[in-house]
């Protein structure tokens, strides 16, 4: 690799990135280090040079916004719009989501213009992005010159104790600096309880709650409770499997054994239904899921006991491919919106995993776009909203789109439906970010 960097620099200076790629690729030579000591001195010294390479891109991140800005507000854009795109060219170099490019560039601004303290320690890499995430999180609702005393106060602290100590002593000196802003800020998020839902390995869901603390509190002893009293009974369940059972029979109102009334969708191939395929099918807000348990599901094998309600979507075989649907209007039809959905199963635009929300043209319905299956696509809200912005361009169709912006050039394909081949995606010109194995859609 060094030699072909060597190669195409010649007869002109080396760009920053340049020096870096030869520094990357001459990482890999310390893992022929044996001696465990150097293993363990090499460990610390790579975990520094993580944190400090962190700092210095927080300051390009700030670069990359303040330039962003400059121009977007000569052609009377808002500061919000420029802080969406910034953070999806961000999200794009970083090869993550645009969610967490604007949490990124939030954090970076933090630090380098009111946060000095864990901006220096990052630098000297004793914190990394995570720790400086923490206290970022813990002074958002202060004024500035109280946000500096807490940096101020945690300064000592910083790599020399854990996530959790140094996060209440944050909230402690943040409480201390502004008692009555920790009280709104209490009632605010309050205001932001939500239940969600998210896929677990070997068929599992992980059922999550943000709740008031006394809610959440008494909602996990009222299920120990019920553990506790059911092993004296003879129930030879654990307690863990209890406090489960019962957290459904709760919710639900049926017990466990009863099964539970549900809604919905299915993907599959038509010969996974009739037996003569093993290729997996895909369940609305869970994701793929194997052949038998989708019969299993289809075939209702507890009887009356569980009802369970479904929009069955079958494949074609050999291409797997969806039936595509047509519209003059403008707005997608719900049924249309609805197989675009299961289609795209996710936000399309590349790295982002958000549950999708709107449906939207891939060729905008004012430059001539027609509302379409093939001229369609999933996107969460933020994604949407930022397609908007003069220096983001979405061009492609269903199949295969490219979302360009800051000379970055990134593909988007839906995921494989079921009976589908796997095409891997091909790299969109020399700037391109992600290899094939790296793009989400």
């Amino acid at each position: 690799m060094i030699d072909i960097l060597a190669t195409t620099t010649t007869g002109s200076h080396p760009t920053p990135a340049e020096d870096l790629r030869r520094v990357i690729a001459s990482l890999p030579a310390l893992e022929a280090t044996s001696d465990p000591e150097d293993c363990l001195a090499l460990i610390r010294t790579l975990e520094e040079l993580k944190n400090v390479a962190s700092a210095v891109q927080a300051s390009l991140t700030v670069t990359v916004h303040d330039a962003q800005l400059a121009r977007d507000r000569a052609r009377g854009l808002s500061a919000a719009d420029s802080a969406r795109v910034a953070g999806q060219q961000v999200a794009f170099a970083r090869r993550q989501s645009p969610h967490r490019g604007s949490r990124l560039l939030g954090l970076a601004r933090a630090i380098t213009h009111e946060l000095p303290a864990t901006r220096g320690a990052m630098r000297r890499g004793l914190i990394g992005e995570h720790q400086a995430f923490v206290i970022c999180r813990e002074t958002s609702h202060l004024r500035r010159d109280h946000r500096q005393q807490v940096d101020q106060h945690v300064a000592k602290h910083l790599g020399g104790v854990s996530d959790r100590r140094l996060e209440q002593l944050a909230r402690a000196r943040a409480y201390e600096l502004d008692p009555g802003g920790a009280v709104t800020r209490r009632a605010n998020a309050e205001h932001d309880r939500y239940v969600s839902l998210r896929p677990a390995p070997d068929c599992m869901t992980l059922l999550t709650a943000l709740l008031p603390v006394k809610d959440g509190v008494g909602c996990c002893a009222a299920l120990k409770q019920a553990a506790d009293a059911a092993r004296p009974e003879g129930d030879e369940r654990g307690r863990g499997q209890v406090m489960a059972d019962t957290l459904v029979e709760r919710v639900t109102g049926r017990a466990p054994a009863d099964g539970v009334d549900v809604q919905v969708k299915l993907l599959m191939p038509l010969a996974t239904l009739i037996g003569a395929s093993p290729d997996a099918a895909v369940l609305d807000g869970f994701g793929p899921v194997p052949a038998d348990l989708a019969r299993e599901i289809v075939a209702h094998p507890d009887g009356e006991r569980s009802r369970c309600f479904l929009r069955r979507m079958f494949t074609a075989p050999g291409t797997g491919e969806l039936v595509a649907m047509e519209s003059p209007a403008r707005v997608f039809p719900k049924l249309l919106a609805e197989l675009i959905a299961a289609r795209d199963q996710l936000c399309r635009t590349p790295f982002c995993g958000a549950p999708i929300r709107h449906t939207d043209h891939i060729l905008r319905h004012v430059d001539g776009g027609v509302t379409s299956y093939d001229n369609g696509q999933g996107l969460c809200e933020r994604c949407n909203y930022v397609k908007e912005h003069p220096d983001l361009r979405v061009t492609g169709d269903a199949r295969r789109t490219t979302a360009s912006t800051a000379g970055f050039d990134i593909e988007s394909r839906p995921p494989p439906l079921p009976g589908r081949p796997v095409s891997p995606i091909q790299p969109n010109g020399p700037r391109t970010l992600a290899p094939p194995s790296m793009v989400s859609a």
